[in-house]
Parts: C-alpha cells; structure tokens; sequence
C-alpha cells in the first residue's frame, strides 16, 4: 500500500466517522433526548445546552429554503460542493492537506442528509455564556466543516512556497 493511497484511506475513514458522529448525536438528540420541536432543550452545563433547532438555510441561516424548489436547490448546491471537496481530497496527497478536506466532506455529508431527509438540518449545540451566544447553534456537522475550513486557510497562509532565491540571476534591466 502506498502512502498516498493509505492518506487517502486516513481521509474517508475521517470523512466516514465525522457523518457516523453527526447522525448518531441528531438520533440521539431528536430519539433517546425527545428533542423534536424547535426550542426544546435539556440543560447540560452553565455555558452549554442541547436545544433542537430546524435550519433550513446554509451557514448562519442565509440562503433560507423557504420552499419545495428551494430546498432541493439546497441539496443540489451542496451536494456540488461537496463533490468538489471529494475530487480536491482525490488530489491531494499529504495526510495534513487530506485530513481537512476530510472534516469538510463529512460534515457537508451529514447536512446533506438531514435536508433530503427532513427538508432542514438539524442543529442542537448551544453554547452560551450568561445571554451570550458567540454562535449559533449548530451540529457536529457544522462544526467539523468550519474547523475544516480553519485548517485549510491556515496551511494555505503559512505553508506559501518562498520565491525561489535569484542571487546567482543575471539583473534585469530597467
């Protein structure tokens, strides 16, 4: 096995359990938790709630699906992203360049699954200080998808190729 194909296994096997995470916790919150209608909540720490909310919009609510066509434009949308990611994560052949895109594709996964199945996402985590919401409240999806995206924006910013040293070049004329 080479190591590109093992990276590449490192990476579904990541994208594989972000998705398996994320349905289990939604089974979980919407099942064992009774949380089905928007709003209701079960207390878990001072700073920290599990409290069902329906998203039928993207991230931070925009592109709202506010009907039938919209919502399938949703999946139709997202699901291209995430082919993009895939056939990136193809690409790539570093476990640290695989591994975000890995977050990524999971999470977009789950999402897409709870919008063709329930015509929204499910969202459940609330973290609060006092009234305070740094986010919004969101799943696992959504954050394996943004610390994804973190990843890839850091690396991009401080893994840039240093021009290449010219000090034996001739000097360009003006």
């Amino acid at each position: 096995m080479t190591h590109i194909f093992r990276n590449r296994l490192i990476g579904f096997a990541l994208a594989a359990l972000v998705l398996a995470l994320d349905l289990v916790i939604k089974w979980a919150v919407t099942g064992p938790l009774g949380l089905n209608e928007d709003g209701e909540q079960v207390v878990l720490t001072p700073f920290f709630n599990l409290t069902r909310t329906s998203n039928y919009g993207v991230s931070l609510g925009l592109l709202t699906a506010t009907s039938p066509a919209m919502r399938w434009l949703l999946v139709a949308l997202t699901a291209t992203i995430a082919a993009v990611v895939l056939v990136w994560m193809l690409r790539e052949k570093k476990l640290w360049d695989i591994l975000p895109l890995a977050l990524v594709l999971g999470g977009a996964l789950g999402n897409i699954r709870d919008r063709v199945v329930f015509g929204h996402v499910i969202d459940y985590a609330d973290l609060h200080f006092g009234d305070w919401r740094p986010f919004l409240v969101f799943n696992l999806a959504d954050a394996a998808i943004t610390l994804g995206v973190v990843f890839i924006l850091a690396r991009s910013f401080l893994s840039r190729e240093k021009p290449a040293d010219n000090a034996g070049a001739a000097p360009t004329e003006t």
